[in-house]
């Protein structure tokens, strides 16, 4: 008996033609959000469904999970525009040399920053229960200052805690939570508002920012039956959040940040930060040129 093995490492591949008009459509979907860089293959299967009439079937996004592998092996669609969850790589600090150190110590005075939340009415923090949509969200809340963290770890009690204790130890905070509509992204943030409140020695809001019903029927986003085997109480059709196109789920990130944004704060603190660049520039800089040249 012989049995298909799956390819390993760069494999040539000549897809039939169904399969190439397939990638067609991927690549449309990856030129349409190339500022989004990389997307998750849910996030493929979703503006595929939404836009190019692929069927909505956990076999489809199969097919796409594995359509996507195969095309990124043969060189048809770069790695980096997919991304992979689910791994993690610690790597231990090193320098080529000494002169890596001292561009590094340059480049650390020209990107100096400050905490750009200081002076704000309230601290802000976003949550995202899918994993692979956390850096598409930190592109723009970075800019602000405002963290970003994987929510669908939170059935952790050490999780919980150590956000419990970071936002205590502000007056006013408040959470915006981006997440499925689903039994299981409702009691998500339902226990994550809930269990870090209780947790915490100061008040913190809670705010339900994506998936919404309201977000459903504006943006048409393609829905599922619950699943019979969840018995937890929730009421019309599932959504996932990767449903929400790339560009529309910056909008509504953007949109929540500027709501919320002491204006006359935020640049106060962009040019104290452009005063300390010049100062550490016109200082640093030079002693550490000076001691590269005497190596």
């Amino acid at each position: 008996m012989s049995r298909r093995i799956r390819p390993r490492g760069f494999a040539p591949w000549r897809p039939r033609p169904e399969t190439l008009e397939f990638l067609t459509r991927i690549q449309a979907v990856l030129d349409e959000y190339r500022a989004y860089l990389p997307l998750s293959c849910r996030q493929v299967f979703y503006r595929l469904v939404g836009a190019h009439g692929y069927e909505k079937t956990e076999q489809a996004y199969a097919r796409l999970c594995d359509v996507l592998n195969r095309a990124r092996r043969a060189g048809l669609i770069p790695f980096a525009a997919i991304r992979d969850d689910g791994t993690v790589l610690k790597m231990p600090d090193g320098w080529d040399g000494q002169d890596q150190l001292v561009q590094a110590l340059i480049n650390a005075a020209t990107d100096f920053r400050l905490d750009r939340q200081d002076g704000q009415p309230a601290r802000l923090l976003f949550a995202v229960e899918a994993s692979g949509m956390v850096p598409q969200v930190e592109r723009i809340a970075a800019e602000f200052g405002i963290p970003v963290h994987s929510s669908g770890g939170f059935d952790s009690l050490t999780a919980k805690h150590d956000l419990a204790c970071m936002l205590s130890g502000w007056s006013d905070a408040e959470v915006l939570h981006i997440g499925d509509h689903d039994p299981s992204g409702v009691h998500v943030f339902t226990s994550l508002a809930e269990d870090v409140q209780a947790l915490a020695h100061s008040t913190i809001r809670f705010t339900r920012l994506a998936v919404t019903p309201e977000q459903i029927a504006s943006l048409r986003l393609a829905t599922a039956p619950a699943k019979p085997t969840d018995r937890r109480t929730f009421t019309g059709e599932t959504v996932q959040a990767e449903a929400i196109p790339p560009d529309v789920l910056a909008g509504i990130v953007r949109t929540t940040i500027e709501e919320r944004l002491d204006h006359d704060a935020f640049a106060g603190v962009l040019a104290e930060e452009d005063r300390v660049r010049t100062t550490l520039r016109a200082e640093l800089v030079p002693m550490l040129t000076r001691f590269r040249t005497r190596q």
